[in-house]
């Protein structure tokens, strides 16, 4: 079985550097639904050198602090799975206490018809990462 996560088909990358890429999830429900993914096939985080993970981790809270700042949600959720797919990456999620499923994942059942809140666009969001990074690892 091909890993849909190890080929970058059709992606909208928001940001990405030689280790890793935040894409915009295709999450009508959710917008603003992003997804940091490792590119190198690893499964789980222990399976990184401990440069590499504090450095997956920098992305993911500069994408839950870009999304904090450009779309203003209730929560934000953080989740790693891969038991659909194997390969690392990490979701972060803008959540509000009126979107579809709250107080539910977003995987789980229909709350509600709920509100569709709109996400800033792919070149706002993307700096807005950017900068959050750059503030989380003052480079």
């Amino acid at each position: 079985m091909a890993c849909p996560l190890c080929r970058a088909d059709d992606e909208t990358v928001l940001w990405h550097d030689d280790r890793c890429r935040v894409i915009l999830a295709r999450e009508a429900a959710h917008p603003g639904f992003c997804r940091v993914i490792w590119n190198e096939h690893v499964a789980e985080m222990s399976d990184l050198p401990a440069a590499d993970r504090q450095h997956l981790m920098d992305v993911v809270l500069a994408t839950e602090q870009a999304l904090r700042a450009e779309m203003h949600p209730d929560k934000i959720n953080l989740a790693s799975f891969g038991n659909m797919v194997p390969h690392l990456h990490w979701h972060v999620i803008p959540r509000y206490s009126d979107d579809r499923h709250f107080p539910e994942s977003v995987w789980g059942p229909v709350q509600r018809d709920g509100v569709i809140h709109p996400a800033p666009d792919a070149a706002v969001l993307s700096g807005a990462i950017g900068r959050a990074l750059s503030t989380l690892t003052h480079r």
